[in-house]
Parts: structure tokens; C-alpha cells; sequence
């Protein structure tokens, strides 16, 4: 289990090195363990006041901003590697220091920006964009005449009646259990 110092020192080598730091995999649950048994420190005594359970408080809210800084420095210069994985298309260079989570976030980012990418690049060559998608569904009940997305009449539908409906208006419909999909 970790101690206040061996945290401020993690949080020391991440600060002052470009690399992101390797961590045992573990730290996460021990880095938690330590924060509980900080807690249980100044919750069993009665005094409130007195020096020993305000020093385990003081060194609990220490601890905890020492890890939020930590992580968040970890974030940023995850960041970074997503941004150099985006343009040169090198990813798994700096996963073996990241924990499970970072893993999973470093991906999402760098999908995101891909994404992203491609549509900018669509754009830019004139390729338009699928406004709106429809989908099918059956209505449980009988529903009313509404509004749809675009400012236009919808409906009204009869119990059983399928309709090929904007992909929103659809979802609220079925959230609402008025109708199902038809695929489902």
C-alpha cells in the first residue's frame, strides 16, 4: 500500500518528465486502499479537534489533490500522444505505460479523431452529408398527430401500423414504449 510520500514522488517523476511513467498495474486499487485507510484515520476518533485526526485530514485532502494532479497530467500528455498517434499513425508506442483506463481513453480519442478527419476530408472534396435517417417501426398504441423534427406533421398512426419515421422521432417513440422497432 502506498504512503502520502511515495505519492507525491509518482506525482514528482510525472511532472517533470515528457515521457508518461509506468505505473503498476495495481496502482489504482492501492492508491485507494491508502485513501481508505487515511479516511478510517480521523473518522474512528471522537475529538475532532485534535492534532493527530486534523493531521490525518490535512494529509488525506493533500493526497487526494497530490492523485487529481497526477492524473491530470497523465490526461494531458495522453492527449499528446493521441495528436502525434492521429498524424503519424504510430498508437501502441506508450500503451505498455498506461494503466487499463488510459488504454481505453487513448483509443476512443484517437477513433474520435479519425472520425473526424475523414468527415473534414469529405467536406473538403464536396461529399454532403446523409441528413436524416429513417427508421422503421411498429406502433404498440394509437398516437396522435405531432411534430417532427424539421417543423413538419407526423401522424396520426393506428395500433399495429408501421411507420418509416426520422431516426429521432422514432427513438422517442420507442423510448416512450408507443412503438418498436421493426428489427427488433
Amino acid at each position: 500500500m502506498f504512503d502520502y510520500s511515495e505519492i507525491y514522488e509518482i506525482l514528482r517523476k510525472e511532472k517533470y518528465s515528457e515521457q508518461l511513467q509506468k505505473l503498476d498495474k495495481n496502482f489504482l486499487k492501492e492508491v485507494s486502499e491508502y485513501f481508505n485507510v487515511k479516511k478510517e484515520e480521523f473518522s474512528v476518533f471522537s475529538d475532532e479537534f485534535s492534532d493527530s485526526v486534523l493531521r490525518a485530514r490535512k494529509q488525506f485532502e493533500n493526497s487526494k489533490a497530490i492523485f487529481k494532479e497526477l492524473i491530470l497530467r497523465r490526461k494531458k500528455k495522453i492527449l499528446d500522444l493521441v495528436f502525434i498517434a492521429a498524424e503519424t499513425g504510430v498508437m501502441k508506442k506508450d500503451f505498455a505505460n498506461m494503466l487499463d483506463f488510459e488504454v481505453e481513453l487513448f483509443e476512443k480519442f484517437v477513433k474520435a479523431i479519425e472520425e473526424s478527419e475523414k468527415k473534414l476530408a469529405d467536406q473538403m472534396n464536396g461529399k454532403e452529408e446523409v441528413a436524416i435517417e429513417n427508421k422503421a417501426i411498429i406502433l404498440n398504441e394509437d398516437v396522435e398527430q405531432m411534430v417532427g423534427m424539421a417543423g413538419e406533421s407526423v401522424g396520426p398512426f393506428k395500433k399495429g401500423e408501421l411507420a418509416n419515421l426520422n431516426s429521432k422521432v422514432a427513438e422517442i417513440l420507442v423510448s416512450g414504449g408507443k412503438a418498436r422497432f421493426v428489427d427488433d
